[in-house]
């Protein structure tokens, strides 16, 4: 990476950078705090860098996975440290630095706005290329090491997935596990359900089968959580009733879910083949 001499940045992974416009944004579901600026949380896997424009603000192009360090904060600069600087000027100085430095990739700037129209932009149009919500910050706010001052908010989308298996009581399930199929005809696990609300598990309760001899999990290990060695103890059901649940857009690698999926309702109306397929 280009040498920064005596500056120190808070850098995360980043896709490519934006002009932005100034405004205010209120944080949802809060009280006004004064202006705050929003920034995109993309996923782990990111594109190659492009020069960026107002109509086109993410690369769309899959198949051009190329990670890069980005920089959203400015720490110390000349020997000077910038933490007890308002957000606002801790910005206004990276920016600067990136012009005089001229850094270029594998350094990139993180986009950053407080237009709100930007912000839905990012949270509605750009999740299928890697944007999976925004961290945003008081624009007025020092920087506080140890102190969450940076607030989260994950685009969710609703989907249709089928119970492959349960935890807990027959009587009353604590998790779904849920898959689809994919296009070969295989039944994917794809995610597990945040525990169930006891009148959702005794209602599901009644609306799945035992699993026959073929179920085709039959042998398989689940996970307790993500990066846990810790097994779960689940009872396989037959594959055939649909759940419409909540979920954030981050996936791994394999296209499953990376955080519990909400439990919204059960589709019984719905059989397996409505649901969409996994590629």
């Amino acid at each position: 990476m280009p040498p920064l001499g005596s500056c120190s940045l808070t850098a995360g992974i980043y896709q490519r950078s934006r002009r932005e416009p100034q405004a205010t944004i209120d944080e949802p579901g809060q009280r006004n705090l004064g202006p705050k600026r929003c920034m995109p949380l993309t996923r782990a896997r990111y594109r190659q860098e492009h020069r960026p424009t107002s109509e086109f603000p993410f690369p769309r192009d899959r198949d051009s996975a190329n990670l890069r360090a980005s920089a959203f904060d400015l720490l110390r600069l000349a020997g000077t440290d910038t933490t007890s600087w308002p957000y606002r000027r801790r910005r206004n100085a990276l920016e600067a630095l990136f012009v005089e430095r001229k850094l270029t990739a594998p350094w990139a700037l993180c986009p950053s706005t407080t237009d709100p129209a930007t912000v839905r932009e990012w949270l509605t149009s750009w999740t299928a290329v890697g944007v999976e919500g925004v961290v945003y910050k008081r624009l007025e706010g020092a920087y506080e090491p140890s102190v969450r001052g940076w607030r989260k908010h994950k685009a969710r989308e609703t989907e249709d997935a089928i119970v492959g298996a349960f935890t807990g009581s027959p009587a009353a399930p604590r998790t779904l596990l849920l898959g689809r199929y994919d296009t070969g005809g295989r039944l994917r696990y794809v995610g597990r359900s945040t525990t169930l609300p006891q009148a959702a598990g005794r209602t599901v309760a009644d609306l799945l089968s035992p699993a026959g001899a073929e179920h085709p999990w039959t042998g398989w290990t689940f996970s307790a959580g993500w990066g846990s060695r810790e097994s779960l103890h689940v009872t396989l059901v037959t594959p055939e009733l649909v759940v419409e649940v909540g979920v954030d857009v981050a996936r791994d690698g394999a296209g499953r879910w990376r955080h519990p999926a909400r439990w919204h309702r059960s589709r019984p109306d719905l059989s397996p083949a409505d649901t969409p397929p996994l590629h």
